[in-house]
């Protein structure tokens, strides 16, 4: 097994290649898809059909952007959080997922790379449902673990024998410095998933807008002061903007 690190257009992309299939550790975005698949037939000269497996660990756009695109191309199946429902349901789900679509070009500008088109769907479409501790499909050397708190529906995937994890955002670097990420929905959960990834204390950690890094650099004591105690969200800020130029007043957020 070999864990390729690819840039990706505003993410880290983690593609895991085996003798004979390749697993795609999240979803990444529509704008990666083309250059993903070059990758594959290019640079490490496989067949687009080895590819089996797609995580989608939440659905923000560069998670989840390019995993219908990439299934349509490589016949691969997608697997993500067996989580009810749809993260981007009804019209505040609409609304965010535009928002969210948003925020992701605004990233990529701050990044300086060129406008692309990010647009995918808000409903996800899974062919495998992923239970907290389960192992991936045709990938039995990977665990899943339930990492909410940025989302309700967050995963990250273990694997024991390298003692690695990827954590997609349960963590960002700002500045050089470890933090929460933005938004986080759920801050109890939040906590929970800081401290369940303390006690596993893996050897390394790969994150979705970092390389890989050695577990014990990561400052948990720092990360949890930090961790939010209310939700802390975009969505939440344009909601309550929007609701005080109405004249609504104060209203409780979900």
């Amino acid at each position: 097994m070999k864990i390729h690190t690819i840039e990706g257009y505003i993410q880290n992309i983690y593609l895991v290649a085996y003798p004979d299939k390749l697993l795609l550790l999240d979803g990444c975005s529509r704008a990666d898809v083309t250059m993903l698949c070059q990758y594959i037939t290019d640079k490490l000269r496989r067949p687009l059909h080895q590819l089996k497996l797609i995580v989608v660990t939440h659905m923000h756009p560069d998670h989840a952007g390019g995993a219908h695109y990439l299934r349509n191309l490589t016949g691969a199946q997608i697997a993500t959080a067996n989580c009810p429902g749809q993260w981007y349901r009804g019209l505040d789900g609409m609304l965010m997922h535009l928002s969210d679509i948003a925020l992701a070009l605004w990233v990529a500008g701050r990044k300086r790379k060129a406008r692309k088109n990010l647009w995918y769907s808000r409903t996800l479409k899974p062919d495998v449902y992923l239970p907290d501790g389960a192992e991936l499909p045709g990938f039995e050397d990977w665990q899943v673990l339930h990492t909410p708190g940025h989302t309700d529906r967050d995963i990250s995937l273990y694997h024991a024998h390298r003692s690695t994890v990827y954590i997609a955002d349960v963590m960002v670097q700002v500045r050089g410095k470890l933090i929460p990420p933005y938004p986080v929905f759920y801050p109890r959960l939040y906590r929970s998933t800081l401290l369940k990834l303390q006690q596993l204390a893996p050897a390394t950690v790969m994150l979705a807008h970092h390389s890989e890094l050695a577990f014990a650099e990561i400052d948990f004591a720092q990360l949890l002061q930090l961790a939010p105690t209310q939700p802390v969200t975009h969505w939440r800020s344009v909601k309550t903007k929007t609701r005080r130029a109405l004249g609504l007043g104060k209203r409780g957020s979900s």
